[in-house]
């Protein structure tokens, strides 16, 4: 005859049990089971507590190696189930997503749920589920362009260079124009927004001319410095540098100012200062222009007349 592990409690264990099995609003699957390891520490067997609770005897010893494996978190919640069979074997899944991403439809650029379906022989909505589940978007299609430019991966890791390794003492900023930006206005005055309706535009408008963007990122603290105007000319550059040159703040730490050449004409500009903010693991994602590439060329290759 097998005899069922006995089940020894502590105080806290005893107390937490006894408030379980008291309590009205915890799960009625918890509360029994927390009656099943109770009486299996006052030594009765599985076919007593069976007889006590109304269950079979089975669930009583359950319960209580549930308890001496896992301890008051394995009463808690039911161990996990296989659950279900798939509907659609994973062969059919793969099978599934290799046409997709290999293959193309005879009579068109590219698959849609219903035309795989049809292809396959699942419905619509099968389509649709494999391809959410593997990140699959047929329809949509990325551009890209590799630069024929022969020094690409020199420029390419001056630039990130200069954002993860900045200079000592320097304020590292990335500088960049967005040129032939349309000033639009609508025909006629729109109606205001009010509840139950939304506002009102025409649908047809009037050109203002264009203007140009310039803008200056700090990659140490995210603040932006811009300026709009009416042309893009190197004039307005060197205006535009002015500008940083002027709103930028002095004296944060001891030291001559660096002076980077611009390229443009012979005046040379104020476009780093020292700070104490900028540290070696600053990181920017921005877009570089030219003259900012010139500007971390320069710096790798420790050309100094540009700093000067």
């Amino acid at each position: 005859m097998r005899v069922a592990p006995p089940v020894v409690l502590d105080s806290s264990q005893q107390q937490v049990l006894e408030q379980w099995a008291r309590s009205r609003s915890l799960p009625a699957r918890q509360v029994e089971r927390a009656k099943v390891v109770l009486l299996a520490a006052a030594g009765k067997s599985d076919l007593e507590i069976s007889a006590a609770l109304r269950i079979s005897n089975q669930k009583a010893a359950r319960w209580r190696r549930r308890f001496l494996r896992l301890g008051l978190p394995g009463l808690q919640k039911d161990a996990p189930r296989p659950g279900r069979k798939p509907a659609i074997p994973a062969s059919m899944k793969e099978a599934l997503v290799h046409k997709t991403t290999q293959s193309k439809p005879e009579n068109a650029t590219h698959w849609s749920t219903r035309t795989m379906a049809a292809e396959m022989g699942v419905s619509e909505a099968t389509v649709r589920r494999v391809w959410h589940a593997h990140g699959l978007k047929p329809h949509l299609v990325e551009t890209f362009k590799v630069s024929k430019d022969k020094q690409f991966a020199e420029k390419l890791e001056a630039i990130v260079g200069l954002y993860l390794n900045p200079p000592e003492h320097a304020m590292v900023m990335c500088v960049d124009e967005k040129s032939q930006i349309q000033a639009l206005d609508r025909t006629q005055p729109g109606l205001p927004l009010k509840k139950g309706r939304c506002g009102t535009m025409t649908h047809d408008y009037k050109r203002n001319g264009t203007a140009t963007l310039f803008a200056a990122l700090n990659v140490a603290d995210g603040t932006v410095i811009s300026m709009c105007d009416d042309r893009h000319r190197h004039q307005e550059w060197l205006q535009f540098l002015r500008v940083i040159d002027r709103v930028t703040p002095v004296g944060k730490e001891p030291g001559p100012r660096g002076k980077f050449e611009t390229g443009l004409s012979d005046d040379r500009l104020g476009f780093t200062e020292a700070t104490s903010n900028v540290g070696a693991a600053t990181v920017c994602a921005a877009k570089a222009s030219v003259r900012v590439k010139q500007i971390a060329k320069a710096t790798r290759d420790g050309n100094m007349e540009l700093l000067r």
